[in-house]
């Protein structure tokens, strides 16, 4: 019987004739059936997976350059463009629409022989940090079905953790792949901003945005950044400098780090106690196994999640004015209306509520009289963010912070209070407002049983040793 360890490891087993391509995609057909109920998947595109895995099989055979993605399979988040495939952001206002053209990270992946086996359940717009604003209704999470998987890359995080694809991408504006990888126990890695070209990424917050991988270790999210990060002639904010070859550098196990924390978020009165006690005591084995750890003042943690939901809510009135009605998507049954009538019969039908809300408070900060109080003032932070950032970064390889204020919570529980739902994004927003990556990983578990990360963050473009610090925890510390 198929069963999944690695890319590694499937990749040596193709290649002794173990298995074949089509018995992994079988079996991922198989198990994307057997787990409906956790609504992962919009859509599965079993016919075209099947062929491209047989093809793939053939061309093996006759002894050709396979590529470095060979075989592998892949979910995508609902936010991603593939040509010829629907894409809807999870909303009633895309329902229908088929991509035009493939995102630039989705053709690396094609152009190194992966396998896409289906679009994945999101938030709508990637708004939301449970997955029960998607039009394609609540995510599951695997571990617990009472409780929600995160989000918004949901789905995304749901089909690696119940093992439906090997690995998946989602996006990241404010936590939106590190958060879910917390709650389904999963590794969940957000790059530097401009690491990965956003071309073909619907936008919710273009400064913020950021195409991420979900896995099961380590190397499979090295090995898939690797092949999806570099230049781009379609994205003018996407970062030229070389790619390091991630995937052969990672084993660095004896090199001692210099490692700071914020005394201020894990002292923070909104930090569940157990999460914050068992980070404590992590950060003590880590000092007697010879790394430096140590506190670091940061004064401006009460500011991050007010300067974020300024920003994004602004960047993203003005993005989703584009959907109107007029040349695609959803519009209004009603044709006995005026044009004005007409776009916000559209919009107010399309649209979910959260995206509304969001919507509404990004006209509010960008308007006339409140602008400078707000918008520029959330810029200033900002600045003061990233300059408070690069002096951390001068003296410490890494940053370690939680990633979450609580473990996975009940479906529901917060849909009625977005404030106490925004506050939770406390500890993942700061990397996306300093344009640094940051990644999730599973080393803990909670006395409710639920899994939670640990948050790691190094300078821009330094994915190389926050992933070689990672597989170093992830070996050394992960209980299983």
């Amino acid at each position: 019987m198929f069963s999944f360890s690695s890319i590694e490891a499937y990749q040596q087993q193709l290649k002794a004739g173990i298995i074949t391509c089509a018995d992994a995609v079988n079996f991922y057909l198989g198990e994307i059936n057997k787990r409906k109920n956790l609504n992962a998947f919009i859509e599965v595109f079993a016919e075209e997976a099947l062929q491209k895995a047989k093809a793939l099989d053939a061309k093996r055979k006759n002894g050709e350059t396979i590529g470095k993605l060979h075989g592998v399979v892949i979910g995508i988040k609902d936010v991603i463009c593939y040509k010829g495939h629907d894409v809807s952001a999870s909303s009633n206002i895309l329902k229908g629409f088929k991509s035009i053209y493939s995102a630039t990270a989705i053709q690396k992946l094609l152009d190194e022989e992966a396998i896409i086996i289906g679009n994945l359940n999101c938030d709508e717009f990637a708004m939301g940090s449970t997955n029960e604003n998607s039009s394609y209704g609540n995510v599951l999470n695997a571990l617990d079905e009472a409780r929600v998987p995160g989000g918004s890359s949901g789905g995304s995080a749901v089909a690696v953790q119940a093992g439906l694809c090997m690995v998946s991408l989602g996006s990241d504006t404010g936590g939106s792949v590190r958060q879910p990888a917390d709650f389904c126990g999963i590794v969940g890695l957000k790059p530097t901003y401009g690491r990965i070209s956003r071309y073909g990424l619907i936008a919710y917050a273009s400064s913020f945005d950021q195409i991420g991988v979900f896995g099961n270790n380590i190397p499979d999210v090295a090995r898939v950044l690797e092949v999806i990060s570099g230049a781009d002639d379609f994205d003018s904010t996407v970062s030229s400098l070389p790619v390091e070859n991630y995937t052969s550098q990672l084993n660095n196990s004896n090199k001692k780090y210099k490692i700071a924390y914020f005394n201020e978020a894990l002292d923070h009165p909104g930090l569940d106690k157990e999460i914050s006690h068992q980070i404590k005591g992590f950060t003590e084995q880590l000092k007697k196994d010879g790394h430096t750890v140590e506190p670091v003042v940061f004064e401006y943690i009460d500011y991050i999640v007010p300067a974020y939901y300024v920003l994004t809510t602004a960047e993203a009135s003005s993005n989703l004015s584009r959907f109107d009605g007029v040349k695609y998507g959803y519009r209004t049954p009603d044709k006995n209306v005026d044009l004005t009538e007409f776009y916000k019969q559209t919009r107010s039908q399309g649209f979910g509520k959260e995206v509304k809300r969001r919507i509404m408070l990004g006209t509010f900060v960008l308007s006339a009289g409140y602008y400078d109080a707000y918008f520029t003032r959330a810029q200033q932070v900002r600045q003061l963010l990233v300059q408070k950032t690069n002096e951390v970064f001068k003296d410490y390889d890494a940053i370690l912070m939680p990633t979450v204020p609580a473990t996975a919570f009940k479906i529901g529980e917060k849909m009625d209070d977005p404030i106490a739902m925004y506050i939770a994004d406390i500890y993942t927003v700061f990397a996306n407002l300093v344009g640094i990556p940051g990644i999730s990983i599973p080393l803990f578990k909670h006395s409710n049983n639920m899994p939670f990360g640990l948050q790691v963050m190094t300078k821009r473009f330094d994915e190389l040793s926050l992933m070689q610090l990672s597989h170093q925890l992830m070996q050394q510390y992960k209980v299983n």
